[in-house]
């Protein structure tokens, strides 16, 4: 089986990892070649041109990237017509598969694309585009599957791989792994997060770290953890808490993201997968994100729903407070941080309505996808 998969971020090739396992355990003989990273690399992917060129995510820096990716997907067009995969896998970065899929789909090529872009949260125009060019939709969320299929658009909830993963472990299981790198198991403990990619940090990095120095200023016995989202940032992270004043308490590390929301009381998280993965976690969180003014002024724009951080969307009533752009200051994210450390009532209702989430989500995600594309190829 020919199987040709794209993905242009981290988190698209952890995810495409996981399917091309749970592929290879179906059809044994397997063949993937496209874009990915060394995820994607360990399970035999053929990757024909580096994932950092493809990425379009959002509009900040993305001029210096695009023509490059245009003459990418062009290439790949012309090797996947001269060589047709039984299937094409897209994976997220939706503003370069999606137009790759319409043209291989014109082709009679079969088309899957893997975690929807937000067309029901935003540029909801879109669907008109996917419609013609995914014969797939495979959705991490129950309601897109719904919303899809309201479109026209044939779309799978195949589950959130997160979900799968989770393991609901303990504060002090989570702290206790982590001691070797300075986390004391006793003390009250907050994840800081605020992104993987270097624009994110720019924006929240000095944010969160001015943050938790006021935090110090009124709890010395507090610490922090902030993990290391990929090695292309190691070195601006470490500058960042290097220049903190109270860097002694914060806690940089290599582990897994994951493992610093478990071991925290509470978080400070960009918008985006952290978010989810506090909530799968039962962790009570403070959501902050910046972008550009030009981003920011087309969001709002275009823009159908009022929340950002996808746990807002999976609870009966929104519980994460969301502070963007000019809201997203220290004298806020302290306020509410304060808040959750403080109300033991309040958070108590933010975690009892975490709990059934990671229930809801869980579906042998990387199973369930493996099989969805090798009946494509029936």
């Amino acid at each position: 089986m020919h199987v040709a998969v794209v993905a242009g971020e981290t988190s698209g090739d952890q995810l495409g990892s996981g399917v091309l396992a749970s592929l290879r355990g179906l059809v044994g003989d397997l063949r993937v070649t496209g874009v990915g990273g060394s995820a994607m690399a360990a399970q035999g992917l053929e990757s024909l041109h580096a994932m950092e060129d493809i990425s379009l995510m959002g509009l900040d820096g993305v001029t210096e990237k695009i023509f490059r990716a245009i003459r990418i997907r062009n290439s790949l067009f012309k090797t996947f017509l001269d060589d047709p995969p039984d299937v094409f896998l897209g994976i997220d970065i939706p503003d370069f598969n999606i137009s790759l899929e319409q043209r291989l789909k014109a082709h009679r090529i079969p088309t899957a694309h893997l975690v929807s872009p937000t067309v029901w949260a935003w540029r909801s125009y879109r669907i008109r585009k996917i419609r013609k060019a995914v014969d797939r939709m495979m959705v991490l969320f129950p309601f897109e599957e719904t919303f899809y299929r309201s479109q026209g658009v044939s779309a799978k909830f195949v589950g959130h791989p997160a979900a799968d993963e989770i393991d609901q472990i303990t504060r002090k299981q989570a702290r206790e792994k982590l001691a070797g790198e300075g986390i004391q198991v006793d003390r009250t403990t907050i994840a800081l997060l605020p992104g993987s990619r270097r624009s994110e940090i720019d924006k929240l990095g000095r944010l969160f770290l001015d943050t938790a120095e006021r935090i110090t200023q009124a709890n010395s016995q507090i610490q922090f953890i902030l993990p290391v989202a990929s090695t292309a940032v190691v070195e601006q992270l470490r500058d960042l808490v290097d220049k903190y004043k109270g860097g002694s308490n914060v806690c940089l590390t290599e582990q897994n993201a994951r493992l610093a929301i478990a071991a925290a009381d509470v978080g400070l998280i960009a918008s985006g997968t952290a978010a989810l993965e506090a909530a799968l976690l039962v962790r009570p969180i403070v959501v902050a994100y910046k972008v550009s003014r030009l981003s920011y002024l087309l969001a709002r724009l275009f823009a159908k729903v009022r929340h950002v951080s996808m746990p807002n969307h999976l609870t009966e009533e929104p519980m994460v407070k969301e502070f963007l752009q000019g809201n997203a200051n220290v004298d806020n994210l302290y306020g509410e941080i304060q808040h959750l450390l403080t109300d033991c009532l309040y958070r108590g209702q933010i975690e009892h309505a975490f709990q059934g989430l990671a229930g809801m989500l869980r579906n042998n995600a990387n199973d369930t996808i493996a099989k969805e594309l090798v009946y494509m190829t029936d």
